[in-house]
């Protein structure tokens, strides 16, 4: 079995590995977080704490999944809040984990109202041990508009919350940004003036995710009534990956310290925010449907990729595909790739002459009498959906022509591969 070290330095802090519990329902008392260190998690965000004057009081229920065909937890609808135990009970917790687990990282999660409660609520959670101290400034479903998301968009106001935790703890101070916002580098170069030294990223995205057809009620559906709250999982991963490559990419900000999260649920989606940018990772919906062992397929399928890409500390790989992500206007467009189709793996469904003629540009039709598509190479403009949607990955990648009138030569075109991930490691899988 391979072995390489996942070990990072973040902020400051020595992680054993980059996977990290993110602060929700997952982490949410004692006996949850230690059976998580138990499980191989590199550190935790406790799930965030206020003060007793704000009274959790949850609806039920308060989850919803967005499915696709027969895919459960496409994405996960949260209306849960901050922590429902009293602030001393929690602050316990913690003391007795960093006890407990002195190698372990624990990261506080504190959300506050006014200067004051940031203030005393970093003194508190550096007092119970916590290494970092993570500034909730980005929960879609607050009832509170001076807490969560709302103060989130507002550069003053963060950089102004965030000199109030300074003056409370000598910690690193980690906000962790809203996704529902145009630009995040406001925000982020407010609250570095103010004294945070990282960042985490993305909370959830504010979704309705279904609606009863029956009932007429969005869901979860409370005593007929439903709300706006936040949507993780898979299909926030694309959002996320943006404001990564936002941030990485902003003058001043390239080097920007970043613990990545949104829909990390397998080795490949963890590599991915490693690349973009990312030092540590946060997980909770995968954990929620799958338990906390997916830590093991995860860390076990980086080490593989790590063997294969030849680094020995993961820090070789953060930020490396930010460069290879350009303005539009920037990419290259003077060739044109068609599609190869394997017809010994085809096996005849129509699924890309569909796609095709109603999607696309009508370049694939149909031979009754063989049962096969045939391809026009004079209408196709080399967009490759054909490739996308076919089930048994029967079209690749094929030749390379330059456009007419245009200059090169397209065997020194990169094209790379159409699907995601051209290989996984047998032993990852």
């Amino acid at each position: 079995m391979i072995k390489k070290d996942l070990s990072v330095d973040f902020l400051g802090v020595h992680f054993e590995n980059p996977f990290c519990l993110s602060s929700s329902p997952v982490d949410n008392c004692y006996e949850m977080c230690k059976r998580a260190y138990d499980a191989g998690w590199g550190g935790i965000v406790y799930k965030t704490v206020s003060t007793d004057r704000f009274v959790i009081d949850e609806v039920s229920p308060r989850f919803d999944e967005l499915t696709k065909e027969d895919t459960p937890f496409v994405a996960f609808k949260n209306m849960e809040q901050l922590s429902e135990h009293p602030l001393e009970q929690d602050l316990a917790d913690m003391k007795r984990l960093k006890e407990e687990y002195p190698n372990k990282v624990l990261i506080a999660s504190i959300m506050g109202e006014n200067d004051d409660e940031w203030t005393y609520l970093a003194k508190r959670v550096e007092e119970a041990g916590a290494d970092i101290i993570e500034m909730n400034l980005s929960c879609p479903q607050m009832t509170s508009h001076k807490m969560g998301s709302d103060v989130g968009t507002n550069p003053a106001l963060c950089k102004q919350d965030v000199i109030a935790v300074r003056k409370g703890s000598s910690l690193p101070i980690m906000p962790k940004m809203t996704p529902n916002i145009t630009s995040m580098v406001p925000i982020v170069k407010a609250c570095l003036e103010g004294g945070a030294a990282g960042f985490s990223l993305i909370n959830t995205v504010k979704s309705v995710a279904n609606v009863d057809l029956d009932k007429h009620v969005g869901l979860p559906n409370i005593d007929g009534k439903s709300s706006v709250s936040g949507l993780s999982g898979k299909g926030v991963k694309p959002i996320a990956l943006r404001f990564l490559q936002q941030l990485r990419s902003a003058a001043g900000l390239e080097q920007l310290p970043i613990s990545g999260i949104g829909g990390i649920e397998t080795w490949e989606d963890a590599a991915e925010f490693i690349l973009m940018g990312a030092t540590t990772l946060q997980v909770t919906t995968a954990v929620m449907q799958y338990g906390y062992r997916v830590v093991e397929d995860m860390k076990n399928g980086l080490m593989h990729y790590m063997e294969e890409q030849g680094v020995d500390h993961l820090s070789e790989l953060v930020g490396l595909a930010n460069k290879n992500i350009l303005p539009t206007n920037q990419l290259n467009r003077n060739y044109k790739v068609y599609p190869k189709i394997d017809w010994d793996k085809c096996i005849g469904c129509g699924r890309c002459v569909i796609s095709c003629q109603d999607g696309a540009h009508q370049a694939l039709s149909w031979d009754g009498d063989k049962r096969l598509p045939v391809f026009d190479k004079d209408k196709c403009v080399g967009c490759q959906l054909c490739a996308l949607v076919c089930p048994v990955g029967a079209i690749k990648l094929g030749i390379v022509e330059m456009k007419p009138g245009r200059e090169g030569d397209p065997s020194k075109i990169n094209v790379g591969s159409q699907r995601l991930h051209t290989y996984r490691p047998a032993e990852a899988k």
